[in-house]
């Protein structure tokens, strides 16, 4: 189980995100805007090796007219990944582990592998800033069975509705995985999913609703 560690991150993790947000393509903001985020949400997941954190950040951000809550998934490394710079988000120093680099976590093998996982029900959603203690507000759920979590390719793309991880699993399998970088409280699998992750999402009122994170569709 991964601890974590009440500590200090030099910048922060909004810090980073904040930097790399208005580059990527389901950026909501106006441009030369600058984001203005507080941690809205969101869950953790344990690398079974115990060497990569991950984490499914909601973060919203302030500056706009309306308020955007944004959903990153992060991977923390305490080496970088050879050949994965444009993955990079930013490097942050740690107050306990020293240097770790911080990943768009769509990217990074480990958190692919355990997101899968989780949706197929051999992962258990952890809370976000507590050790060791499973989050029962997370659901992962995918439609068929006897479905194996090991991954032979992964291919990623990200374009204005958010981004497609196109897995390739060891028993023949094709599946799209579609992370909602945008999140809409609420929001449903919008129809036909084979499988899905869902998290509250708190709204203005103090209440939460039940929304998608992850949406699991067969690929052609």
């Amino acid at each position: 189980m991964a601890v974590i560690h009440h500590t200090t991150l030099t910048p922060t993790k909004l810090e980073l995100l904040a930097s790399w947000l208005p580059a990527q393509p389901w950026y909501r903001g106006k441009s030369g805007q600058q984001p203005e985020l507080v941690k809205s949400g969101g869950f953790r997941l344990d690398d079974p090796e115990g060497e990569v954190g991950i984490e499914f950040m909601a973060a919203t951000d302030t500056s706009g007219d309306q308020p955007v809550t944004y959903h990153v998934p992060f991977s923390y490394r305490g080496a970088p990944i050879a050949g994965a710079d444009q993955a990079l988000i930013g490097t942050t120093e740690h107050g306990v582990l020293g240097q770790r680099w911080v990943y768009d976590g769509t990217r990074d093998p480990v958190l692919v592998a355990q997101l899968l996982a989780l949706i197929l029900g051999e992962a258990e959603p952890q809370m976000q800033g507590t050790s060791d203690t499973p989050d029962p507000s997370v659901t992962g759920w995918f439609a068929e069975t006897g479905a194996t979590a090991a991954i032979a390719s992964t291919t990623v793309t990200d374009d204005p509705s958010g981004t497609d991880i196109l897995v390739e699993t060891a028993d023949g399998r094709r599946l799209t995985i579609h992370i909602n970088r945008v999140l809409q409280p609420g929001q449903d699998t919008g129809g036909q999913a084979l499988g899905h992750v869902t998290a509250d999402v708190p709204l203005p009122d103090g209440t939460t609703a039940r929304t998608a994170f992850v949406v699991v569709r067969a690929h052609p």
